[in-house]
């Protein structure tokens, strides 16, 4: 059985994650099953020991960052477990949650997957599977190591989710243990709510009779908060709940076959408003979309700058003078001649909207494609590279990256709120992401700590705007520990109380992701409350 060990030096890494920001914890635990995570959830619920969930730590909101008590981290939980194929042809494939993706991603690519202790029936699913069009999983965040649980745990999503959402639909079942060591198993489709009432059964015979918070999400891209709306499915309850309700010891994913064929096409234009106006064109017009990626004056001129200054980046694409924003677009079509129709009409729109078709780059191989993609995930390391040499003169300021997202007709305005605060404000800044879904990372590049106090206040500033626009405060990153008081601005405090209460229904001594979501104080008045 697993160890509880003393967090002594040797773990200091396990108390942050990507968003640079340290935690506290006594304990920590490494399990590598089921049977081995109830068993330290068994061990720690008497005492009602804090309880932090964390896989490979590449989230960006502080969510496995632990605020005392016990680390459990999952990352050695990353067996395949097995394997079956509907009626429909569709596979599923079970996996532990310490599973990372881009190792997924090889094992589908070289059908490697390891079938240790699988089972007759998941062997043949395989061997149809081998043999028929290769398989892929369509999340796809912009940090390929991540851990498939701590995807689940945020409701990830990246640059594909213009066309495929974010992972929620993708999971079909989820094994949950819950704080006391019981365990929920979950498929979609089996248990649905009734209204904002939701009854579970556990594994040991618990009954659960959940009451939902009565807010109403928005319709756009969201990871804000605990999934919930009438007649819900329960499954979905769990997906994106930041590790607050229970721990996800196994998870079924829905796999989809590789497009026949993928281009990626970057075109430039000359002005912020004529990208927009192509972005707004293109939606309706584009029927083979899967991505719409944007890149703004400032994040082009990062890269231009590390071009020059360092070897590492001396394969980047040279960027001509003229080429001040960027919109990436990446078609999947069933054929080659399915593809060139679509990027005719992607050429049309361009030269209707002050761009040209000459001033695109077009991937349509393996190895241009390869480029692009250096394109795309060279902005946020430079990014972080620049704000890590500041960090030498200044140790207390980090990037301050924004995770919001509105409606389709509020594109428009929320960039134009963007441009004219962080001017007024004299901030530095860089802006890509995801703008098919109306869903930018404006980057804060703080000089000084008086620019990472005013770029603070300036996001719970935006967090209120969002809002009123029907946006997300959140909508791949999850919330974590970082954007609580943005959801807080979102939903109010008194759903926020909601949120509490629910999660005290589940976790009745407030252990698990504590401090993710909303305050430890919050969560220790619902528990009183429910006691």
């Amino acid at each position: 059985m697993t160890q509880i060990k003393p967090l002594g030096a040797e773990f200091e890494e396990y108390l942050r994650d990507e968003s640079r920001s340290v935690g506290s914890a006594q304990t920590i635990s490494f399990p590598t099953c089921e049977d081995e995570i109830r068993s330290v959830l068994r061990k720690l619920y008497p005492a009602g020991t804090p309880i932090t969930v964390q896989g490979s730590r590449t989230g960006l909101a502080g969510g496995a960052v632990p605020a005392g008590g016990h680390v459990m981290n999952l990352s050695r939980a990353c067996s395949y477990l097995g394997l079956r194929r509907d009626d429909a042809g569709v596979f599923y494939l079970r996996v532990q949650p310490g599973v990372v993706l881009s190792e997924l991603r090889k094992h589908l690519t070289n059908k490697s997957i390891p079938t240790h202790g699988w089972d007759t029936a998941s062997l043949l699913a395989l061997d149809e599977l081998y043999a028929g069009p290769e398989q892929f999983f369509p999340t796809d965040p912009t940090e390929a190591s991540a851990c498939l649980g701590g995807m689940a745990a945020c409701n990830a999503s990246g640059a594909r989710s213009y066309a495929y959402g974010p992972m929620r639909g993708h999971v079909s079942a989820l094994r949950v243990a819950l704080a006391n060591g019981d365990v929920l198993s979950l498929r979609r489709g089996e248990v649905r709510s009734h209204g904002r009432r939701l009854s579970l059964k556990t594994e040991s015979g618990a009954l659960l009779e959940l009451d939902l918070p009565t807010y109403q999400m928005p319709h756009t891209k969201n990871a804000s908060g605990y999934y919930v709306e009438n007649d819900m499915d329960a499954i979905d309850l769990f997906i994106g709940s930041d590790g607050t309700l229970g721990v996800i010891c196994e998870l079924e994913l829905a796999l989809m076959p590789v497009p026949a064929v993928t281009w990626g096409v970057n075109c430039f234009f000359g002005t912020e408003d004529a990208a927009i106006a192509f972005v707004d064109a293109a939606r309706p017009v584009l029927e083979r979309a899967a991505a719409m990626e944007y890149f703004d004056a400032e994040a082009l001129d990062i890269l231009r700058q590390q071009r020059e200054a360092s070897t590492a980046f001396s394969a980047l694409p040279k960027l001509d003078a003229h080429y001040a924003y960027c919109v990436y677009v990446e078609l999947e079509a069933d054929s080659q001649k399915e593809a060139t129709s679509e990027l005719a009409r992607l050429g049309e729109l361009l030269e209707a909207h002050d761009g040209s078709r000459y001033d695109t780059w077009v991937a349509r191989t393996d190895v241009d494609r390869e480029s692009q993609r250096f394109f795309r995930h060279a902005i946020p390391e430079s990014v972080n590279m620049l704000i890590d040499e500041r960090r030498r003169t200044f140790p207390t300021i980090t990037k301050l990256g924004s995770d919001m997202s509105v409606p389709d007709d509020r594109l428009a305005d929320v960039i134009a709120l963007y441009r004219s605060s962080l001017a007024e404000a004299g901030l530095e800044s860089a802006a890509w992401g995801h703008i098919g879904n109306n869903h930018l990372h404006v980057n804060i590049l703080p000089r000084n700590d008086a620019d990472y106090a005013a770029g603070k206040k300036l996001f719970l500033k935006w967090a209120a705007k969002v809002t009123e626009m029907g946006g997300a405060v959140s909508a791949e990153h999850g919330v974590g520990k970082i954007k609580r008081d943005f959801l807080t601005v979102m939903y109010g405090k008194e759903h926020i109380a909601q949120m509490a209460s629910l999660k005290a229904q589940l976790d009745p001594k407030a252990q698990l992701g504590r401090g993710n979501l909303f305050a430890p104080e919050t969560a220790d008045a619902a528990r009183k409350e429910a006691e």
